[in-house]
Parts: C-alpha cells; sequence; structure tokens
C-alpha cells in the first residue's frame, strides 16, 4: 500500500469490470488514478453502479485514436501503466474480426507508443489473456515459453499484443529502463461483470429472474479465478519491476490445478451457493446443459504459474467455491436493494462491500 500511494497510474479499460475493481484498489491504495477508456460497455455496470469516476481522473476515449492517447499521457505524466482496455470476448471476435484486431493489437501499438514518448513511464503491465498460446487440449498447464498462436480472432489478436509488446521492449523501451510485464490471465470472475456469453454472469441474469441458467460447453476446462488474485498480482509485478527491471517478463496468472474446473461444475457450485442463500426468498434454480452449436472454443485451458511463483512467492488465496461466495455477496446487494435505495446510497453501499473484499483478500 505504501509504495502506491500517491503514484501516477494510468489504467486503460478502467470503465470495464475488470478495470472497475482495479481502480478501487487503487484508490485504497492511495495512488493517483487516471483512467482512459471507452464508455462502460454493458448497461448496468459496475463503474457507473458504483460512481467510481469519483475520486479519479477518467477519460473517455478510444485506444485507436492515438493522438487523443498522446494528449492524454502528456497531461498525466504516469509512472506506471496498466493496459487492459481490449475487446474481450470470443464469440464477439467472430462476428467483428476487425475491430478486434484493431482495439486488441493496434491499441496496443498506441499505447506502447505512447509509452516510449512519454519519460516519466517507469513500469508497464500489458494484460493479455491465457488464450494466447497453440491450445493442443493438453492436460498439463501451459508455460510462459510455450507457442503463441491463438486460434479465434479474439484469441490470436491477443497473441499478437504479445508480439507487439515483445517488440517495442526490443527496440525501444528496454534501452530506455522502461519495465514491461505482459501478464496471462485465467478466466476471471467476480460481483459486478454483466458482459455477454460469460457463465457468471448469465447465471446472475437468470438467477435473478428466477430462470433456470442455460450452459452452453458444460464439458469446457478452464482455470476460474476472483477478480482480486490477478489484479494483485499485476500491481505486485508493477511495483516489483519499478524497482528491479531485471523482473520484467512474461507471467501466467490462475489458480492452481484444483480451481480448474468445468463450466458445468461451475454452473453447480454457484446454483449450490445461490439456493443456501436466496432458495427460499426467490426461486431455486439449475443449470441445463443446451449447447448451441457456436464458434469453436477451447475444451482444455489450463496455466502453470510456477514461474510468478518462484519469482515472487505468490500463490492463489480464494477458492472458486469462496470467490462465487463473494460474487454472490455483492449481486445479492445490488439485487436486493436496487429498487429500495437511491443512486448515490447503493453506490455507497455497493463500494463498501466491495472495499471489504479487498481488504479480506489482502489480510487472507
Amino acid at each position: 500500500m505504501d509504495f502506491f500511494k500517491d503514484k501516477r497510474i494510468l489504467i486503460t479499460g478502467h470503465t470495464g469490470f475488470t478495470g472497475t475493481w482495479l481502480c478501487e484498489i487503487l484508490k485504497c491504495f492511495g495512488a493517483k488514478v487516471a483512467g482512459y477508456a471507452l464508455e462502460p460497455p454493458t448497461s448496468p455496470a459496475l463503474f457507473e453502479l458504483t460512481n467510481m469516476k469519483e475520486g479519479m481522473t477518467s477519460y473517455i476515449g478510444d485506444v485507436r485514436d492515438l493522438a487523443h492517447l498522446k494528449e492524454v499521457f502528456a497531461r498525466e505524466k504516469p509512472e506506471i501503466v496498466i493496459h487492459m482496455a481490449a475487446q474481450p470476448i470470443v464469440r464477439e471476435s467472430y462476428q467483428n474480426p476487425v475491430d478486434t484486431y484493431e482495439i486488441n493489437v493496434m491499441g496496443t501499438v498506441n499505447v506502447l507508443e505512447c509509452v516510449r514518448l512519454t519519460d516519466s513511464v517507469k513500469s508497464v503491465v500489458n494484460v493479455t489473456t491465457d488464450k494466447v498460446y497453440r491450445n493442443n487440449e493438453w492436460d498439463k498447464g501451459y508455460v510462459e515459453t510455450d507457442i503463441l498462436d491463438g486460434y479465434d480472432p479474439y484469441s490470436n489478436s491477443k497473441s499478437c499484443s504479445e508480439l507487439v509488446t515483445h517488440s517495442y521492449i526490443q527496440a525501444f523501451l528496454k534501452e530506455r529502463k522502461i519495465a514491461v510485464s505482459t501478464c496471462r490471465a485465467g478466466n476471471v470472475i467476480g460481483g459486478g461483470d454483466f458482459a455477454r456469453d460469460r457463465i457468471v454472469p448469465d447465471c446472475v441474469r437468470a438467477a435473478a429472474k428466477g430462470e433456470q441458467i442455460i450452459v452452453r460447453n458444460p464439458h469446457s476446462v478452464r482455470p476460474y479465478q476472483h477478480v482480486l488474485e490477478p489484479l494483485f498480482a499485476y500491481l505486485m509485478i508493477a511495483k516489483a519491476q519499478y524497482e528491479n527491471p531485471a523482473l520484467a517478463g512474461a507471467y501466467n496468472v490462475g489458480p492452481d490445478d484444483g480451481n480448474c474446473i468445468t463450466t458445468g461444475e461451475l454452473a453447480e457450485t454457484f446454483c449450490s451457493l445461490w439456493n443456501r442463500q436466496w432458495g427460499e426468498e426467490k426461486k431455486m434454480i439449475r443449470w441445463l446443459n443446451r449447447s448451441d452449436g457456436g464458434p469453436h472454443e477451447a475444451n482444455f485451458l489450463k496455466l502453470n504459474c510456477g514461474k510468478l511463483k518462484e519469482c515472487f512467492g505468490w500463490s492463489p488465496k480464494w477458492s472458486v467455491e469462496h470467490a462465487l461466495e463473494k460474487v454472490i455477496e455483492l449481486e445479492g446487494l445490488r439485487l436486493s436493494h436496487k429498487d429500495g435505495l437511491g443512486e448515490k446510497k447503493l453506490a455507497g453501499e455497493l463500494v463498501k462491500c466491495m472495499q471489504e473484499q479487498i481488504y479480506e483478500y489482502r489480510s487472507a
């Protein structure tokens, strides 16, 4: 916490679900937070429900707009940059591949170009995905030296983002002593995610309506983790490489093997926890296997996080079950009070819940 106090930090993609959580963490730590992103990508959006722009500087802009991005870097003079702006949905990438590549590849180019031109920057974290690897459906976890070759446009564009980052490091940033890491995170879950085509938001939406949860790929194995797990890892890496640039590199961030579970198991756990909490007050729910013959997605995906553990002594803290308990805690608060509280009071209650989860995670 002391390290981040008064540090100037720029987050791209701050209006998204993950970005909103990162903004709150850094505000708790006393950082000077600026964000650059499009308007929140969903309605409702956690960023707006919590009035997160209060207490930080929020710029609405597109990472494809290099001129605007340069203006923001020049004005904010960030010391640390965390790049999370992205088109993050696999199915959306099949429908709009050009936009996906423009945002995820040229967006990264533009951010790194601004870093190159900004003397104040000392530490950069580019957040990609566990899907950057060529997926061979192995039962072992992928390591950072495995081949990058994502299959679908989203995954492949993130592989390209990794290559762009490596090129900028070699060509420009290493000689400037700007430390840059890429972080390949597993599937992130948490309260306040309203994205389409993600299993936990789908679970919450169905449960709120008293409907059954439709699961498209119940046998697909994914490395599920609470959003606080990778966010604290990103901050740990940003701090470490700020102080010692030799620690910069590529890092997997994911759960231990026991929390790499199928989508069906995740849905079953959610139903059990929801019914225990809300079953008497609301309709009991269950999940249904309804494959819709959608586009190709990997069936088995797991990360080996040995490098992160060896370099930093890091280890994940929360199980999938505990992570889902925290999802239901925040979503239950939102759903049970949305009609009874004014916007300002609800925002305060949601932020308080987020802060309690942040401090619980820190002390775990």
